[in-house]
């Protein structure tokens, strides 16, 4: 473990008891700093509370009290959603007091080298898979943070001979100082959480913060067919391992030519590894990749370029890349139901996520979108609204616009969902409304292209009322 003593005699405040919150509050906790939990919501929303009071931790609800953050204040973590304007931040930032999330604080914790993940889409399916091709290598890989053990827990507990494999969100890197993964990999780049971070400058400027104290020692695996991802390459210390759908690159991972071209079908299309000039490694069909979708074939070439970066031999990848099948509410198949195939991608939660769902399959689409409106008119769906969609069923904040947008695609078939007595209700209906339209060989899609909050708390929430509907059919 990486400096047994820190933060012990510290005096510590962790802003918000969700589970990064109360974890990190009992780790620093166990490791002798005097650690006080905030969090704006009344005492009786915040079950938590009881547990850490037991450790004999100080827990602060309904507010932000004058005096919590102080001069003999050493360190503030906060929840990432928590954003920069909210008072306490305001005011430890005014005293210069470090304030950051808890990834910089298992990062300080932990003996394992780290692989960070992050991206607009993409990014749990791809720290997924890579957990189980370092399996597959012989390797100890602990998968962590958002989709896996807590963070700070697995921090705790790894040894060198592990690997953290972390899926990272612009929340939680915008509150970073040091932190340095051995493997850093950007997926992607789309407009998204404006709201929070007020611009794409920032936006972007957070994700990027993965690379910032990289050295020539480590690596970077980029998206070589993102722009924003090319971008980088002047800055970066690290190795770069590139990777592409498009592209034979003369160092990387890449799909063979025949895919790029679409040109002689009857050619095996395969993921490649190229090493140097005279030596590749056919790492396997493209074909026989489990996932559906092209962006999925994406991700398992970022999957790939990561699990070799950590010393994976590329031949021991293929057995992966055709068992995994996925994670839930990403693409997930659901059930057939009257010869239409249902799906649930409710982790679309912006129009690029949607976009790259709906190109995924062949056959037509009765399309279930719609959620909480952040403003976007949502126009960058036309084109694919025009020529793939069925029909649309929206519900939510968003309805309005998306049927907007449908009716200049000239969709023929369009409900609009009203709000019910209850978000379950709506989100059934629209269900019911969507079966009624498809006919056997079509494709019944939730991919909202929105968050959940207006009607759900969150969107595993909405996914599983989805799935639950849809085997109720």
């Amino acid at each position: 473990m990486k400096h047994p003593d820190k933060y012990r005699g510290e005096e510590v405040v962790v802003l918000g008891l969700a589970k990064s919150g109360v974890q990190v509050a009992k780790v620093l906790h166990e490791r002798g700093a005097v650690v006080t939990v905030n969090d704006k919501k009344e005492r009786d929303q915040s079950p938590e509370a009881s547990e850490l009071e037991s450790l004999g931790i100080c827990v602060i609800c309904g507010g932000h009290p004058e005096g919590l953050i102080h001069e003999g204040v050493s360190l503030v973590i906060k929840n990432p959603g928590i954003p920069y304007s909210a008072p306490p931040v305001q005011k430890a930032i005014e005293l210069g007091i470090e304030v950051v999330t808890e990834v910089e604080v298992a990062y300080r914790l932990c003996a394992a080298p780290m692989i960070g993940i992050t991206g607009s889409n993409g990014k749990t399916t791809t720290t997924t898979w890579v957990g189980h091709m370092l399996e597959a290598a012989g390797m100890n890989p602990i998968v962590a943070g958002n989709i896996g053990t807590p963070l700070c827990q697995a921090a705790q507990e790894a040894t060198k001979d592990d690997w953290m494999v972390v899926e990272l969100s612009s929340f939680q890197l915008k509150g970073t100082e040091t932190f340095r993964p051995k493997i850093g990999c950007l997926l992607n780049i789309a407009e998204t959480h404006l709201d929070y971070h007020g611009s794409m400058k920032d936006y972007v400027d957070s994700k990027t913060k993965l690379f910032a104290n990289q050295l020539a020692t480590d690596t970077a695996v980029l998206n070589w067919d993102d722009p924003v991802c090319r971008e980088l390459v002047p800055y970066m210390k690290a190795s770069i391992l590139p990777f592409s759908l498009f592209e034979e690159l003369p160092h990387g991972v890449f799909v063979s030519p025949s895919y790029i071209t679409g040109q002689d079908d009857e050619l095996k299309r395969h993921i490649i590894y190229r090493e140097s000039a005279d030596k590749e490694t056919i790492i396997a069909d493209v074909d026989s990749i489990a996932l559906p979708g092209r962006f999925n074939v994406g991700n398992a070439l970022a999957a790939c370029g990561i699990a070799i970066a950590a010393g994976a031999d590329p031949s021991l990848l293929s057995e992966v890349l055709s068992s995994f099948r996925g994670v839930e509410h990403r693409l997930e198949y659901v059930a057939d139901k009257a010869g239409a195939a249902y799906y649930n991608n409710s982790k679309a939660t912006n129009s690029k996520a949607t976009i790259t769902a709906l190109t995924s399959f062949q056959r037509p689409v009765v399309l279930i979108a719609g959620g909480l409106d952040r403003g976007s008119d949502y126009m960058e769906l036309l084109p694919v609204l025009s020529g793939r969609i069925k029909a649309l069923v929206a519900l939510g904040q968003t309805k309005d616009k998306l049927i907007n947008v449908a009716q200049l695609a000239g969709l023929k078939q369009i409900i609009s969902v009203d709000n019910g007595e209850s978000a379950a209700a709506v989100l059934q209906a629209a269900v019911r409304e969507a079966s009624a339209l498809a006919e056997e060989g079509d494709i019944v899609l939730l991919s909202p292209a929105c968050a959940s909050w207006d009607m759900f708390t969150s969107y595993e929430e909405r996914g599983c009322i989805f799935k639950e509907a849809v085997h109720n059919l």
